[in-house]
């Protein structure tokens, strides 16, 4: 049994040892292979991870790495993370909110006077931990097309038509990737809910069950795929829903086959395979908050060598030698030659979309990826930047919906296309849908509902958007999804008159 002091000696690339509820495992060896790169494990190294272990990884992850690597139980180690968040002030509600909030709450609201998903964003801002609110909220860079996901909804006008006979009740339903949905919305894929709420993603998944919408489950969940798809598929209260399972490819081939192996296994009914993230993208926000977690793990007012200002001490690496590991937890080297591998690893009884499109080029490559029989290796196209994640200054999805109509339209005919980003509102999912677009995926929306109110928020999120959606159609003059396209928008911010559409 290794103690405590013992542990401590352990703090380097050579001999990193860390304990995580309790126990002490050496994962010197597993340093390169961590997705977050070896740098969110050393910050550790010597210490107890089990705050930041937890909401992070599903459990039963550290029994995955070899048994010689388990040390034991850690005498005088808690066996349970007794963080607390009181002890950390919160961010302040306009901070996290993806928009500007004129009032500000001094408490949380009650979910029943949450009215937008806004309202559930400021109640989330009071509950999160910085270290959840700096994951949640971050954007590449400057942080532009973050923003700009959000901003570019707004320039779209409406056109509504009068006099029509738009029935008591609008029709909703659509099909997304086969699958019957009540809305034309489903959850898309955001990692690590448990950062929000204890259940995590387990909370979305009885969300999509019972309010008959998709869930699209990310390769980072924090909750394993298999215990998600468990709960979807038993929830007692289930009336309708999909399951889909977001794929990252790992640096190693062989990793990804596993996760589809696991994915098919569990039951999903459709693979969302990312195409935008070679590298991870530069979150600054993140990437600060865990240097600065660091610091503090170090010892708060310890300099590292860096920190010093010694030029020989500091001298970095040269241009272009740079390990890179925190951001290249993917395998860049995927590309089009690369789909009829994972075509054959999922297999042709269910779709396969590509997520990450941000081009009415590459939209059009994907409409022409045929196996040698001539059938289509894409199922669906999926217009995203990754919440402005990953690369700044990239176009939204409203941008790209009108570039693909503009010079690629024929995508609409070919295959269906989803889009997210940026969407809080049901006026939005009703602009994307009058763009060509068959359902909205959002994300953050849903990550800021459970974090302020578990599964009774994300329930809550739905019932918001089925009343905006509703009645947006009703005032626009529209008794039917099916019916919106381009006649009902005002896209004259764009520049774009509406003949041009």
């Amino acid at each position: 049994m290794p103690s405590v002091a013992e542990v401590a000696a352990h703090k380097s690339r050579s001999s990193c040892w860390v304990i995580v509820a309790g126990h002490a495992y050496d994962v010197t060896d597993f340093l390169d292979e961590h997705p977050g790169g070896a740098r969110s494990i050393l910050r550790f190294a010597g210490h107890d991870a089990t705050a930041e272990y937890e909401p992070l990884h599903p459990p039963g992850t550290m029994e995955t790495l070899p048994k010689d690597k388990h040390l034991g139980p850690v005498n005088g180690a808690p066996t349970t993370s007794n963080v607390t968040q009181t002890s950390t002030p919160s961010p302040s509600p306009s901070s996290l909110s993806p928009t500007a909030m004129q009032i500000q709450v001094p408490v949380a609201l009650p979910l029943s006077a949450c009215m937008s998903l806004e309202d559930l964003a400021q109640v989330a801002a009071v509950k999160l931990s910085p270290r959840a609110a700096a994951y949640y909220n971050s954007g590449a860079e400057t942080r532009y097309s973050r923003d700009r996901n959000r901003r570019d909804w707004s320039r779209i006008g409406l056109r509504p038509r009068v006099l029509i006979n738009v029935g008591p009740t609008p029709k909703m339903r659509t099909n997304v990737m086969g699958f019957d949905s009540s809305l034309p919305v489903f959850i898309a894929p955001a990692a690590h809910a448990r950062f929000g709420h204890p259940d995590g993603e387990l909370c979305l998944a009885r969300t999509a069950a019972r309010m008959d919408i998709a869930q699209c489950v990310s390769t980072y969940a924090s909750v394993a795929a298999a215990d998600i798809a468990s709960e979807f598929f038993r929830d007692p209260y289930k009336r309708g829903g999909a399951l889909f399972f977001q794929l990252y490819i790992p640096r190693v081939k062989k990793d990804a086959e596993k996760l589809i192996a696991v994915a098919k296994a569990a039951g999903y009914q459709a693979l969302v395979v990312t195409v935008d993230a070679p590298v991870i993208g530069k979150r600054d926000d993140d990437a600060q908050f865990q240097a600065l977690a660091a610091a503090a793990v170090d010892g708060g007012g310890s300099q590292s060598k860096e920190d010093t200002g010694n030029e020989s001490q500091a001298l970095p690496p040269l241009p272009g030698q740079e390990s890179g590991t925190l951001r290249a937890a993917h395998n860049a080297t995927f590309e089009w030659s690369d789909l009829p591998w994972i075509r054959q690893c999922w297999g042709s009884e269910h779709p396969i979309l590509l997520k990450g499109v941000q081009t009415a080029e590459d939209a059009l490559l994907a409409t022409q990826q045929v196996d040698a029989d001539g059938k289509r290796l894409v199922d669906g196209i999926y217009l995203s930047n990754h919440g402005g994640r990953q690369l700044d200054y990239a176009p939204t999805s409203v941008r790209t919906l009108l570039d693909l109509r503009r010079r690629a339209a024929q995508v609409f005919d070919l295959l269906p296309v989803y889009v997210d980003g940026g969407v809080l509102r049901g006026t939005d999912v009703v602009k994307a849908l009058c763009l060509g677009a068959r359902a909205v995926g959002l994300g953050r929306g849903f990550l800021y509902a459970l974090s302020a109110y578990g599964t009774a928020g994300a329930l809550r999120a739905v019932h918001i958007l089925s009343d905006e959606i509703q009645t947006t159609l009703r005032l626009l003059g529209v008794a039917d999804v099916a019916e919106l396209d381009t006649r009902y928008l005002d896209l004259s911010e764009f520049g774009i008159e509406r003949a041009k559409l």
